[in-house]
This record gives C-alpha cells, structure tokens and sequence, in this order.
C-alpha cells in the first residue's frame, strides 16, 4: 500500500491543475493558486507551522537529520495559538502545517471555509487528567472545579476521558468526539467544568482541583502524561494522531510529499520513541 494512502482531501477545487508543476518566479505553484516553497541552489525551502513541542522538535530533527539530502530546506515558525496555523496555510503564509488532529481539522475547514487537505498521522499525543492536589481519581471532591478544552473537538475528547474516569457519563449514542457539555447525563461528584483554551489549561492548574490537558501543552508546561497524570488516554486506536495539512490541490507537489515520506520515516519513528520512552509522544505509522 501506498505511503499516501492516508491522504484525505476536503474540499478540492472544481477546476483542475496541470499534473506537471511548473516554475513561478521564485515559487513553486501547486495546485491552487498560490506558490509552494522557493527554490534557490537546487534546494526547496518550505515554511512549516508547527505547536513548539513536539511537532517543531520533531520537524527540526528531519531538517538537521533528513532534509538535505532530499533536497529540502524547512523553516520551522511556530504558534501558540491554535486558531492561526490553519489560517496561515489557507492564505498561503505556510505550505504546511503539524499542529492538528482530523477532528479538529475537520471543524476548522467546515467552520472556517477553508480549502485544506492532509496526509496521514504522524504521531499522537495523549490527552491525560493532571492535578496539584489530588493523587488519584477517587480522591477529586464533590463540586470539584475540573478544567476542560473550550474547543468543541477538544471538549469531546476530553469529555471522553472523564468518562473513562468514572467522574461523568455522557448521553447514550453521543460521539465523543464531538460531544459537548450539554452532552453530560450523569455527573455525580456535581463537577464544576471550568472552559478555556487549551494553551491556557496548564498554566491555570493550580486554580482548579483538576484539568485534562493536551499532549503537547502538558510537555510545554513540564508535566509528564506518563508519570504526573491521574489518567492517559489510550494510544491504540487512538483517532487523534497529528498529520501535515497542506492546502488542497497541493497533495501531489513533490516537495511536500517529500516532506510527508521523511516524517514518517524510521528515522522518525526512533526519534519519537528515543525522546518520548515513556509513551508520552506515540508514533503514529
């Protein structure tokens, strides 16, 4: 099978492409309207967006490491925020971007209009509970404040793992991905949810008796999901992994496929389990 068989459009222009890409001034043109990457020397520089950790570790490694020799150089421009990458991309600021998951993917591209397309998962992160006063599950109180993503993807999954908790139950035949707190049918302990954004929940820890938080913003905050975490999300089958968007029509730019082969690479995958031993990042090939 296919490296690309992972590889899901949405939203593909109606009017075709020339197969062939052609040169543009100092651009490469894909296929849309606006240029991927720019060539000098015989080498294509691509600008990336990334999260800092572990997508800009990960894609600095295949510069330092990979690139070169595919003739690849990558400029590696991170975002807090996860509201902008997607953006960037879409008005052609990026030719890719390594932040995102399909069901937030999904929700951006439909919100936003966005004509996007991705390849498939890179690595997963795992959504785990983490508390500064509490070390086990049993121990969270009634009316306990519970910190959870404002993001309607995110506050699902989230959801999700709060269930698997035993803290909350959701409604019969709600999908987790996409439930939401109107979604809750059983809540117990009376917990409190507190909403926010997912760069925000790590920083505010201590406010709350407990808060699920995202893989990568937990690594940024020094909190490991393995080892600091009341519970993980699961790994296997996980639908959640991270992929490379590019903008659709761009699917078949050499360039960016090129870029897609190296992260999933072997070289990737030990460098994911060499610097995440622990499970905290999961390769996702």
């Amino acid at each position: 099978m296919s490296r690309f068989s992972g590889f899901r459009p949405v939203k593909i222009a109606a009017a075709a492409t020339a197969a062939a890409l052609v040169l543009a001034g100092c651009g490469l043109v894909g296929g849309n309207d606006k240029e991927v990457g720019t060539e000098a020397n015989g080498i294509t520089t691509l600008k990336i967006g990334v999260s800092p950790v572990p997508h800009g570790d990960i894609v600095r490694f295949v510069n330092d490491e990979l690139a070169e020799d595919a003739g690849l150089n990558l400029e590696v421009i991170e975002y807090n925020d996860y509201n902008i990458p997607n953006q960037e991309l879409n008005e052609g600021g990026l030719d890719a971007n390594y932040f995102q998951h399909e069901p937030w993917f999904n929700e951006e591209v439909e919100g936003q209009g966005y004509d996007l397309a991705h390849f498939a998962g890179i690595h997963i992160e795992p959504f785990a509970l983490y508390s500064d006063k509490y070390d086990d599950v049993a121990d969270i109180p009634d009316g306990a404040k519970v910190g959870i993503n404002n993001d309607p993807s995110n506050q699902g999954r989230g959801l999700e793992l709060l269930q698997k908790a035993g803290l909350i139950k959701l409604a019969e035949g709600v999908d987790g991905a996409t439930a939401t707190l109107s979604d809750v049918e059983e809540n117990d302990k009376n917990i409190e949810f507190i909403e926010a954004d997912a760069a925000s929940l790590a920083r505010t820890l201590q406010d709350v008796d407990a808060s699920v938080i995202n893989g990568n913003n937990a690594l940024e905050a020094g909190l490991s999901p393995v080892d600091d975490s009341l519970i993980i999300e699961d790994g296997e089958n996980n639908p959640y992994a991270n992929f490379l968007a590019v903008r659709a029509g761009d699917e078949n730019n050499e360039h960016l496929k090129k870029l897609d082969e190296l992260l999933h690479s072997d070289e990737v995958r030990n460098y994911i389990e060499e610097n995440w031993p622990e499970g905290e990042v999961l390769p996702a090939f």
